[in-house]
């Protein structure tokens, strides 16, 4: 049996942009345009009525943008950003896009942004062990803390041994494998980087690639931009979808 019929939605004020799309889409198994809006005032009670599985959203539009756009859904959906601007990566991370695909849009992206759609949805109705309102216990011979995923900065291997760095905390050298806790915090936001290194993916505020020396990433909570290498990068546009076609 194959895969469930994904039935999105293409929000675009260029009509050739929307055709092009509409055709490279039908073009995959399984997937099918159930409708269409050139605006965000057009889309909102068209999204409404059809019940979508997920959006393929431009960002500049008339009469208010994509990201205007997604605060005003009654309910959450999965969404890929397709614009012709880069410098909107970000902000599309922030807002949790599924993907952010540049215009023209090639089809083995957008063959890869529909797979990320599917393993979206599958997150959604098999939701990992730990969400991030759950409460993690962590002791150490000298004190135990309570704190939930979202006050988690990252995770580093130490021997055998796990550090945490946590908001408003010390770090914390925990007696268990990196590995055991890449199989239960929720993933995203967390994502293993190399053998060492896990990172909560929604601190990320600024990513600096270089074409030679790998990124930066700043995040929230850490005092100076966290260094990361070429093979850790990799793992990055694996993981963030929104900086997959951004230079470097």
């Amino acid at each position: 049996m194959g895969p469930a019929m994904l039935r999105v939605m293409l929000i675009d004020d260029e009509a050739l942009a929307r055709q092009g799309l509409r055709e490279q889409l039908t073009c995959l198994p399984d997937v099918e345009v159930c409708a269409e809006a050139q605006s965000m005032l057009q889309a909102l009670p068209v999204i409404e009525a059809v019940q979508p599985d997920a959006l393929f959203l431009d960002i500049r539009m008339p009469h208010g943008n994509g990201f205007e756009l997604l605060k005003h859904l009654p309910h959450p959906l999965p969404v890929v950003i397709c614009t012709a601007h880069q410098e909107y990566a970000v902000r599309a991370f922030d807002v949790q896009a599924v993907d952010y695909i540049l215009k023209p849009v090639r089809p083995k992206r957008l063959e890869q942004a529909v797979a990320r759609l599917r393993h979206a949805l599958d997150q959604k109705h098999h939701p990992p062990a730990l969400t991030a309102a759950d409460r993690i216990c962590l002791r150490t011979p000298e004190r135990t803390v309570v704190t939930t995923p979202d006050h988690l900065i990252l995770l580093k291997a130490d021997g055998d041994f796990t550090r945490f760095t946590i908001e408003g905390e010390h770090s914390l050298l925990i007696c268990q494998s990196l590995g055991a806790f890449e199989q239960t915090l929720p993933r995203p936001p967390f994502v293993r980087l190399d053998r060492s290194l896990i990172v909560n993916l929604e601190r990320v505020e600024s990513i600096e690639v270089s074409p030679t020396r790998g990124a930066h990433l700043g995040i929230r909570g850490l005092p100076q931009p966290l260094e990361l290498g070429r093979t850790a990068l990799k793992r990055l546009r694996e993981a963030i979808p929104q900086i997959a076609d951004l230079p470097g």
